[in-house]
């Protein structure tokens, strides 16, 4: 059905070319490209793609979120680091066949990673997924203090999906005072907190779910495919 969409628009472009920009940005917008930056304040490496993630998540058509890594933590015990977020990106090395991690690195999709710090070759991948047909549509709606997922899939997806909920820290900045990075203040966006598994899906059927959600809290659900493969949605609670 959504593939249907889409040949649908195209064919709208056609007949009316004027409106293409605006149709494709509200497409993209609906279908946004999740970008993971793997981060420390330990790395001074890191600052520059810290500073352009400010940049993607800004961009209506990114969710873009910070996941701060703990093996740089004997240089600098970064306040927001996690093992778990260590094991992700070890996960995505293992399925694309790498045998190292590096910071700053992002993850485009779940399918592609590249340097952080190289804003043209980030803002290509970007595009280039962007390009690409979705398979699944996603929506968050906010009804007091809870958030509903609702999510859709085309026909032709038939593999088991997993749905994730990352808790964030919209901006926060901090003083670094030891380390590579001594004496420098950083301000970091969507730091992740918490990357928890709410459902396997079988994309067979519609999924819907109630999850908490206070006023305050800031929220992004992920749908991916099982093993740290592809990642077929990203949304934002906005």
């Amino acid at each position: 059905m959504r593939t249907l969409v889409f040949r649908l628009m195209a064919a709208v472009f056609m007949i009316f070319p004027g409106i293409d920009a605006v149709a494709a940005d509200r497409v993209a917008a609906d279908r946004p490209v999740l970008v993971e930056l793997f981060t420390s304040q330990g790395c001074s490496s890191c600052p520059t793609a810290d500073a352009f993630l400010h940049e993607l998540a800004a961009r209506e058509d990114v969710i873009a979120l910070a996941l701060h890594v703990d093996y740089w933590d004997y240089i600098f015990d970064d306040i927001f680091g996690k093992a778990a977020h260590t094991e992700r990106q070890y996960g995505y090395a293992a399925t694309g066949g790498r045998d190292m991690v590096y910071t700053p690195q992002m993850v485009i999709n779940g399918e592609h990673d590249v340097v952080g710090n190289r804003a043209q070759d980030v803002n290509a991948l970007i595009e280039k997924h962007l390009a690409a047909p979705g398979a699944v549509a996603l929506t968050l709606t906010r009804d007091a203090d809870q958030m509903l997922v609702s999510a859709v899939a085309d026909d032709g997806l038939d593999v088991p999906l997993i749905v994730l909920l990352a808790r964030y820290i919209p901006q926060q900045t901090v003083s670094i005072d030891h380390g590579e990075n001594a004496g420098q203040t950083y301000s970091y966006i969507n730091i992740v907190t918490d990357l928890t598994e709410l459902a396997r899906w079988d994309p067979a059927q519609p999924f819907e779910m109630k999850v908490s959600a206070p006023p305050d809290s800031a929220l992004a659900v992920i749908v991916q495919r099982p093993g740290y493969g592809k990642v077929e949605a990203a949304a934002l609670l906005r």
